[in-house]
């Protein structure tokens, strides 16, 4: 009966969804505090029966209950437990049921920790994340069911998709999904404040620590997903453009502007049309994430294969949500106001370039992830956008935005003299362009491209040096005070500087890697060897190896240099002997200044194999990079401000004499 019982609590689920979504929004309209007291316990009874309906459906898995029909499409009795478990998400209905488990965690965390907002704020919100959840739960039962039977029970299951069992797999739904549903936070937010017509600098404050913590889960999530495509599909890249990889970039380009947004709002009461536009963008493009994964218009590793029906139901509901949302912006936008007025040299100015491009990026990325499939169902024809024009186009919106992500933080609030901050400026771009250029010929070889990546990464490094020295040590402080006014920067500056610090490494990986990897494939035996980038391949031998659920033909790879031992490799070729899929595994040595990275392709006649080796300088800083913008997040999630009724006062170390403040 466990998954009759995971079908009955989804039904329950609803029936609370829609009492949180109409009731405290009417008595947050009529100003009924009991009405609007319901918002929370029917939060945590929401998340109560979605909890129940994830545990059932987890169950069904881990006791291979193949008379389920979703878990005798996603398991095996073979499979181990741990991949078992991820299989719960492993599939569209299950993956859904994960989106609801996310949504109703954030939905509790704001109920939790609201608790010194204004009761008709907080009943806004919890209603606006109730009508999220409401539609989510029609999906699930109308055309998503995970609990439905299969009789007679299958003797066995069809196994998991290869490709994801994957120890990245499986945590990389799970953080991607708490960065997607964690923006409807942040749209909530702005719906309920556009409802209640209290744009103010509190509202922003409110706003920005949700937003934050989604934007690094999500930025967590895409980095997992990039290094699982690494490791797992045996290519060697870690971006590749696409559509479902564009599907969760957009959101991320939107959040990014988001938070920049609202640090004005919050700060100058400015930008705030800006920031409820962006606050809607994020969460809408979220759900075109969904629409594109779920409704079987793309093919790609990451979709889902799925019938019509459910395309056209999220198709409406996308229609609805962001039709609805832009309506009420529209109505209320003339309402909210310009905010402060600033010169166009100010850090307002920067941080407005700084939306912009970014907006650009997205809006980008859109049309070379939609354009293909507006053609397509046009009956125009079938076209590809890939790499080139994603590279190109990105690549040349970044350059505007790197240079005012060094200028903007030396900027002054309202107004600044330009002339004064440029004189400032000329040490870091002497040093940015003198180090781009040390590093290509250390690297070996100057690259017009290259070069641009160092320069934009040291840009970055030396701009922050500056403001930190500046702010650390204005004219006329003490060395002996360093100590204390370091202590009393706030943790939200300190995590933008943080932050910055993870693009500026982001930036140099990929510069050096796409500059100055270098591959080859080989036909490889055993005692065959090979060589590349000053390193030596030498095969020793081949052996069959057995798994929980697959077979491989295993190398051994002696990699030497210089004649001493550096590493042995083991890459495989497997066979999933329940699909009869081969996947290949391959193996890398891992350090901070370059990877070796061998896979197996096919096996040719006489027994020897096509083997692919790599090196690939750098590539680590990709992930290192993403790793480091989430611990600038959570520095500035840490900032005292977001845990006080009132904003605090501005500390003394923040008082350069610039007014930077």
């Amino acid at each position: 009966m466990i998954p009759e019982l995971g079908h009955l609590a989804l039904f329950f689920a609803l029936a609370v969804a829609l009492v949180q979504s109409v009731v405290p929004l009417v008595g947050a309209q009529r100003g009924w505090a009991g009405w609007m007291a319901l918002a929370r316990p029917a939060a945590a009874a929401q998340a109560f029966f979605v909890i129940v309906a994830f545990g059932c459906l987890a169950a069904s898995f881990l006791r291979n209950d193949f008379s389920v029909l979703y878990v005798a499409s996603n398991s095996n009795s073979a499979l181990p437990a741990y991949y078992r478990f991820a299989a719960v998400w492993g599939g569209h209905e299950g993956s859904l049921l994960l989106w609801m488990l996310m949504l109703n965690l954030w939905t509790v965390a704001v109920a939790r920790f609201s608790r010194s907002l204004p009761l008709p704020f907080v009943a806004r919100i919890l209603a606006v994340m109730g009508l999220v959840a409401v539609g989510f739960l029609l999906f699930t039962l109308a055309t998503s069911n995970p609990f439905l039977r299969l009789l007679p029970a299958a003797p066995d299951g069809n196994d998991l998709n290869p490709l994801l069992q994957d120890p990245g797999m499986v945590a990389h739904p799970p953080m991607l999904y708490m960065g997607y549903v964690g923006f409807s936070v942040a749209f909530a937010f702005a719906i309920a404040a556009l409802l209640g017509g209290n744009l103010d600098a509190a509202w922003a404050r409110w706003t920005r620590p949700w937003t934050t913590a989604a934007w690094m889960f999500l930025t967590f999530g895409i980095a997992l997903g990039s290094w699982w495509a690494y490791n797992e599909l045996g290519w060697g890249g870690w971006w590749f453009w696409d559509p479902v990889e564009n599907a969760s970039f957009m959101p991320w380009l939107a959040g990014t502007a988001l938070i920049h947004s609202l640090a004005v709002s919050e700060k100058r009461g400015g930008f705030k049309v800006w920031t409820v536009w962006l606050a809607i963008v994020a969460f809408s493009l979220s759900l075109l994430g969904t629409f594109l994964v779920r409704s079987g218009v793309l093919s790609s590793v990451h979709a889902f294969a799925t019938d019509p029906r459910r395309g056209l139901f999220i198709l409406v509901f996308l229609v609805v949500v962001i039709g609805g949302s832009l309506a009420l912006f529209a109505w209320r936008a003339p309402r909210v106001g310009l905010g402060q007025r600033f010169d166009l040299f100010s850090r307002e100015s920067m941080l407005l370039v700084n939306n912009m491009v970014l907006a650009a990026a997205c809006a980008a990325v859109l049309l070379g992830t939609l354009y293909p499939l507006f053609l397509d169902a046009l009956g125009l024809g079938k076209i590809s956008v890939g790499p080139p024009y994603f590279d190109s186009v990105f690549g040349l919106l970044m350059v505007p935005l790197v240079a005012v992500m060094g200028v903007g933080p030396l900027v002054r609030w309202k107004s600044d003299d330009a002339g004064p901050l440029l004189r400032r400026l000329r040490w870091p771009l002497v040093l940015a362009l003198a180090g781009a250029l040390a590093v290509g010929l250390a690297a070996g070889r100057i690259s017009a491209l290259a070069t641009g990546g160092f320069m934009m990464a040291l840009w970055i490094v030396a701009t922050l040096a500056l403001d930190l020295k500046e702010r650390l040590l204005p004219a006329g402080a003490r060395l002996a005070q360093l100590p204390h006014r370091l202590r009393q920067l706030p943790r939200s500056m300190m995590g933008m500087m943080v932050a910055h610090l993870g693009v500026a490494a982001f930036a140099f990986g990929v510069a050096m890697v796409n500059t100055y990897q270098v591959e080859r494939d080989v036909r490889m035996g055993p005692d065959q060897a090979t060589e590349l980038a000053g390193y030596r391949f030498h095969m020793t031998g081949l052996r069959d190896v057995q798994g929980p659920n697959w077979v491989a033909t295993q190398a051994r790879i002696e990699v030497t240099r210089g004649g001493e031992a550096v590493a042995v490799l083991r890459p495989q070729k497997r066979v999933y002997t329940v699909q009869q899929s081969p996947m290949t595994e391959a193996a890398v040595d891992t350090n901070p200044l370059r990877d070796l990275y061998v896979s197996m392709g096919e096996r040719l006649p006489g027994g020897d194999w096509v083997v692919r080796v790599q090196y690939k300088p750098f590539v680590t800083w990709i992930w290192g990079g993403c790793l480091v913008m989430m611990a600038g997040g959570a520095l500035a999630l840490a900032d005292r401000r977001y845990r006080a009724r009132q904003p605090a006062p501005v500390p003394a170390a923040l008082a350069t004499g610039d007014g930077r403040a």
